[in-house]
């Protein structure tokens, strides 16, 4: 039976989701809220994360997400002994086009969307993406992402890696499910929805006006 795909990221309202985890879990590009999940943390999430990771599961990862948690989880101790564990244990198929080391234990290399998909329709246990802002536009534009957990912070971060970065394709998606926390933080789970329809013929009909007609002009020429 095939596998299913799971994306569950941290974002904030305007949709940034680096370095939730710590200050120098990733500060490329200037960023300099790392960590911002944990001064905002919102007991709420427990709860998801909870369903998310429970039972068997392996793990879809950018190569950048994978350097941070092969330094981090193999390490971890006291309450994070459990997760160490069961990352451990999980496969790690790590996205990447480069020929470092993927010297975790139960980590294997996939150069490209198709191999994705090759384990993907292969029996085993279902697959959560974490992290890899990256991953997000191939992976929804081939079909592959069953399921999509956000989690919005009430937060304004301002810049950083985004879920929704350039080459996103236009589709629609289905809510499943939505709950508000009591510290405010948005979980929605969502499934794909289809493409996005044609324009109505119903729609508002485009204005021909002179001054419409040389706004078209402007904009043609880059003067808008």
């Amino acid at each position: 039976m095939p596998r299913t795909i799971t994306g569950a990221a941290f974002l904030s309202l305007d949709g940034v989701m680096q370095a939730p985890g710590g200050p120098t879990e990733d500060p490329t590009g200037g960023f300099d809220q790392g960590g911002w999940v944990f001064k905002l943390w919102d007991d709420g999430i427990n709860e998801t994360l909870g369903s998310l990771f429970a039972g068997e599961y392996d793990l879809l990862l950018g190569r950048r997400t994978y350097d941070i948690f092969a330094a981090y989880w193999p390490y971890a101790t006291g309450d994070n002994k459990p997760m160490s564990e069961a990352f451990g244990r999980a496969n790690k198929y790590v996205l990447t086009r480069g020929e470092q080391p993927l010297d975790w234990e139960n980590s294997h290399r996939m150069r490209g969307i198709e191999d994705v998909a090759a384990i993907k329709a292969q029996d085993g246990a279902d697959i959560i993406i974490q992290g890899s802002s990256t991953l997000y536009p191939a992976l929804l534009a081939a079909g592959l992402i069953d399921r999509l957990i956000t989690m919005t912070y009430p937060v304004l971060l301002g810049s950083g890696k985004r879920l929704f970065c350039e080459g996103t394709p236009a589709d629609l998606l289905t809510v499943t499910d939505h709950r508000v926390t009591a510290k405010g933080t948005v979980i929605t789970t969502y499934k794909p929805g289809g493409t996005l329809p044609p324009y109505p013929p119903e729609g508002p009909i485009p204005s021909t006006s002179d001054r419409e007609l040389a706004r078209q002009r402007r904009m043609a020429e880059g003067n808008w």
